[in-house]
């Protein structure tokens, strides 16, 4: 069992990936650990660790005399520094130069010590490790906690009680650990780490930009989002909004969903929505924590829990699974179509559980192969189990 501690609550929360990072060891390859900041990367690993007869070596790319040593270091260097540890473990590798040619070295020419490394950007760990590790990773990632694993720890009643407090504050370990300081803790987060993997980029250059396009996003959950209206409205250009989303995607703050498109002529072919992997992120980014009862926005933060935690199972499965949303040019929709193999699911999500739904004729006669379900309050535990 993964052990997640935190600074004023000791708990023990089963993390789904453990059992299959923990199988990939010495098979040859790195394992890389990707997600965004206080996930709880760096616990996943160094629990599994603790809990093995292994001799490791960890690391921190964070520190400038590690990125130094790292940086242009021979195999025969690397042997001598690694010494008798059979595991190198990296954390927050992004930050090293070059990095992945190191990390090929060690895969290839000192095979009996097994790599592993965190990062909490894709983009930039994709940038110098991808290439030379073609082959030679195993690649993971790891969310703010699940609805699965959090059924598994505390059962599926209690987890059910504790929707108003996912929908508001999210499922960081850390806010899940602390139920009395959550706003105060989320704030920090969202202030303290969400920024700071992008400010360090040089492609970054107006940090007050982002946060303007990170809070439009942030209000517009659930709707289409067009390049131009977000470049108007914040006073950038369309090719800046497209980095700048593209940045965030990389740093696992925000997922975009396309639109689904195969028959119907007056199909959304372009068209996207954004969502945040954690409501509770999105709340602090707008500074809107007010109970349920009292938002006009919970139909969208309803729909961004349910995909956002949708999109946790089926990254966890490695399913494959493409996943949209579909609309006309009438505003017909359907909430989330998923596609495997050639198989189509359509889903309906609504707040309401006593709203009668019916799914869009022209859907059902465009794709009569596809199956359709409707989650609420009431059974989305279905959805997400």
């Amino acid at each position: 069992m993964i052990v997640i501690e935190n600074y004023h609550v000791y708990s023990m929360i089963e993390r789904i990936i453990a059992s299959n990072i923990g199988n990939k060891l010495f098979k040859g390859k790195a394992i890389l650990l990707f997600g965004a900041r206080q996930v709880g990367k760096t616990t996943l690993l160094e629990t599994l660790l603790n809990r093995s007869a292994y001799q490791v070596m960890q690391i921190s790319g964070d520190e400038p005399d590690v990125r130094t040593l790292f940086t242009g270091i021979t195999s025969t260097q690397l042997r001598n520094y690694i010494g008798k540890n059979t595991i190198l473990y990296i954390d927050e590798v992004q930050r090293i130069p070059e990095i992945g040619l190191t990390l090929k070295l060690i895969t290839d020419k000192i095979k009996e010590v097994q790599v592993m490394v965190t990062g909490s950007s894709a983009l930039e760990i994709a940038n110098k490790a991808n290439e030379p590790l073609t082959g030679r990773k195993f690649v993971f990632e790891l969310f703010p906690l699940s609805f699965a694993e959090l059924v598994n720890h505390h059962g599926l009643l209690e987890e059910k009680r504790q929707l108003q407090n996912r929908l508001l504050y999210g499922s960081y370990p850390e806010i899940v650990s602390n139920v009395n300081e959550q706003e105060a803790l989320l704030k920090l987060i969202a202030d303290s780490y969400l920024y700071k993997d992008l400010l360090v980029l040089e492609t970054i250059k107006t940090p007050k930009l982002l946060e303007k396009i990170l809070k439009a996003l942030a209000l517009q959950i659930g709707s289409e989002v067009s390049y131009n209206e977000l470049a108007r409205l914040v006073g950038a250009d369309k090719g800046t909004i497209e980095k700048y989303i593209h940045l965030l995607e990389q740093t696992f703050v925000i997922f975009t969903l396309p639109s689904f498109s195969r028959n119907v002529r007056n199909e959304l072919r372009k068209s996207r929505k954004i969502y945040f992997y954690d409501c509770g992120i999105r709340n602090a980014v707008i500074g809107n924590f007010t109970p349920l009862h009292l938002r006009v926005d919970i139909g969208a933060l309803w729909e961004n829990y349910l995909i956002a935690e949708r999109m946790k199972v089926l990254r966890y499965k490695q399913s494959g699974t493409s996943t949209y949303f579909w609309r006309t040019t009438q505003q017909q929709e359907v909430d989330f179509v998923e596609e495997n193999n050639g198989q189509l699911r359509a889903f309906e999500l609504k707040w309401n559980e006593h709203r009668k739904v019916k799914f869009s004729k022209t859907f059902t006669k465009a794709y009569p192969e596809a199956s359709t379900e409707v989650f609420t309050p009431g059974n989305y535990e279905e959805f997400l189990l």
